[in-house]
């Protein structure tokens, strides 16, 4: 079980750099398009440096033709490394393009994906991870627990290395459903992450700590002067 950030912020990277456990970023030309137009090589070398080299970096390709899109995975990788996962979307250009950069050895994330058939395809041609987008397949009326948990059954069964990277969340409950289902790894918002440990009975619980601590052992004292 593994989280990613699915973000372009670099404040919100580096705020949340040291609260969550997180192996990687994710984005994506929408979450891009939120930052205002930038110096793209210096915008992700940034970004590589708040993350470190431990963690992955996932970046969207945005041509429409296979050919094109292996020409955009061979640029962003020259100028930010080989390291860095190529995110495809799985239609006919995008499966054409994988089956070629996978020969060539480059890290792959399969992206847009709503259906058994397109994850299933991704896991064929040897993607590394494939992203099914939760809150959207709810919003078309598909079974996004179902589609995870078919993902998640061929993987086992066929032995396959590809992990399942769900995408696409408004609340942290479809995250918590996403890993039930057999997700491996989930991209999420850093703000809603962050969100999820801002709920008023956690502060309520913390309070009444406080309180009662206080009570005993006077206000402002902690251990580390009553253990001095």
């Amino acid at each position: 079980m593994e989280l990613m950030f699915d973000t372009a912020n670099l404040d919100n990277i580096r705020y949340f750099n040291g609260i969550f456990p997180y192996v990687g970023i994710t984005s994506n030309p929408s979450i891009l398009k939120k930052e205002g137009k930038r110096d793209l090589v210096h915008h992700f070398k940034e970004i590589q440096s708040i993350i470190g080299g431990e963690r992955s970096l996932h970046i969207q390709l945005t041509a429409g033709t296979s050919e094109k899109m292996i020409e955009e995975a061979y640029k962003i990788t020259e100028k930010l490394g080989k390291e860095v996962y190529i995110k495809i979307p799985i239609n006919e250009e995008g499966l054409k393009a994988i089956k070629q950069l996978k020969q060539d050895h480059f890290k792959i994330t399969a992206t847009a994906i709503y259906t058994m058939a397109q994850g299933d395809y991704a896991i064929m041609a040897g993607a590394d991870y494939l992203a099914p987008y939760y809150n959207r397949m709810e919003n078309t009326n598909i079974n996004a627990e179902n589609v995870i948990s078919h993902f998640a059954d061929r993987i086992e069964v066929g032995g396959y290395q590809t992990k399942i990277l769900a995408a696409s969340f408004k609340n942290i409950g479809q995250v918590m459903k996403a890993f039930n289902c057999g997700a491996h790894c989930a991209t999420v918002d850093p703000m809603l992450l962050g969100d999820s440990l801002k709920l008023p009975f956690i502060e309520t619980a913390v309070s009444d700590f406080k309180k009662d601590w206080e009570a005993v052992y006077g206000q402002g004292n902690t251990f580390l002067n009553l253990l001095d």
